[in-house]
């Protein structure tokens, strides 16, 4: 029987790849990259233009985009002979037409797992600032308004009996409950597919098949669902509506799940409690009213920013790379989505 093509062992493939980078990885990442190939990195790291990227695409074997790097059908179709592999920094594959690129016999790879733990960490923090009323009382501390301690100030919320619900259980889903299991709170998911028994009660965490009445029962919603038409504002107006009166949002997923317009009006009319968000529908453009709204905590997508993670995933990259080059399967290739 055949191999599949994209299994096949081609020994056209250069043992010394031409790589491009689109941004910085680490330092001692890119020091085993320029060991291992021909590599072109971006020193800047300054986001590439479309016609930098449509240019990378023509002379090299390999190109390393980031989650923030537009690969799109057009990209694709007018990418050189030469390119082989798409070896993209991130567990994200939506920024990729990767159907596009499999017709044109391009390999995709990506770099799953190995931000699960930072980015549950800092979704658990965001839960907790945000129940706390970190931002409001940090501003008062900072603007010298503090009074001092009292039995009925500066109060938010703790966390031992709330009911989380987790939207989208995967990796980062099921690391958070894991993490808010700890923390005494009540966990209920909703998922396209509902998990085995054995996980959810090692999460002791409840299956809602109805994302409308998880939105309206939970205390706290987080959501680590992917970006794609299916989800692009899956929070809008009616569903924000949905929540109980002080109830907050957690967001550190993608920023295109939640209509912001639709959370600025929540949050300025008090409906909700407050929002904690690591992304944002435009980033880096933020709208200037989200970073006024008293119940908001904001960071800068911070997600995946710790050095043992960064580090992980330029590794994964460079083994696909290497894979690749080999004639093998990369460990990390991703099949597109024909459902």
């Amino acid at each position: 029987m055949t191999a599949p093509a994209s299994e096949t062992s081609d020994p056209t493939r250069p043992h010394r790849p031409r790589v491009i980078v689109t941004r910085r990885l680490l330092p001692e990442v890119e020091a085993r990259m320029t060991e291992l190939f021909d590599v072109s990195l971006n020193t800047s790291d300054t986001p590439m233009s479309r016609d930098e990227l449509a240019a990378a695409m023509q002379d090299c074997d390999v190109l390393v985009p980031t989650v923030t790097d537009s690969i799109d059908a057009d990209l694709i179709a007018g990418a050189g002979e030469r390119l082989g592999l798409i070896a993209s920094f991130g567990a994200g594959t939506e920024h990729i037409d990767v159907a596009g690129a499999r017709a044109r016999k391009i390999m995709v790879t990506n770099t799953p797992g190995v931000f699960t733990d930072d980015t549950a960490d800092l979704t658990l923090a965001l839960i907790i600032l945000v129940s706390r009323r970190f931002s409001e009382n940090a501003k008062i501390l900072r603007e010298g308004r503090w009074a001092g301690w009292g039995p009925s100030v500066m109060l938010g919320h703790s966390l031992m009996g709330k009911t989380l619900g987790i939207v989208g259980m995967g990796r980062i889903g099921q690391a958070v409950a894991h993490r808010a299991k700890a923390f005494g709170m009540e966990i209920r998911y909703h998922n396209r597919h509902q998990l085995p028994v054995a996980l959810e009660n090692m999460f002791s965490a409840r299956y809602e098949p109805d994302l409308d009445r998880l939105t309206a029962d939970a205390d706290i919603l987080t959501l680590h669902c992917p970006a794609g038409p299916a989800t692009t504002n899956l929070y809008d107006a009616r569903r924000l509506s949905l929540m109980k009166p002080g109830a907050c949002i957690v967001n550190t997923g993608r920023g295109q799940l939640i209509d912001e317009e639709a959370l600025i009006a929540a949050l300025s009319e008090g409906r909700l409690a407050g929002a904690g968000l690591d992304v944002f529908a435009r980033e880096p453009k933020i709208d200037p009213r989200l970073l006024e709204l008293p119940g908001l905590v904001a960071l800068p997508h911070l997600g995946s920013a710790t050095y043992e993670g960064r580090g992980a995933a330029g590794e994964r990259i460079i083994a696909n790379i290497r894979f690749w080059v080999d004639g093998h399967r990369p460990p990390d290739m991703v099949l597109p989505d024909l459902s």
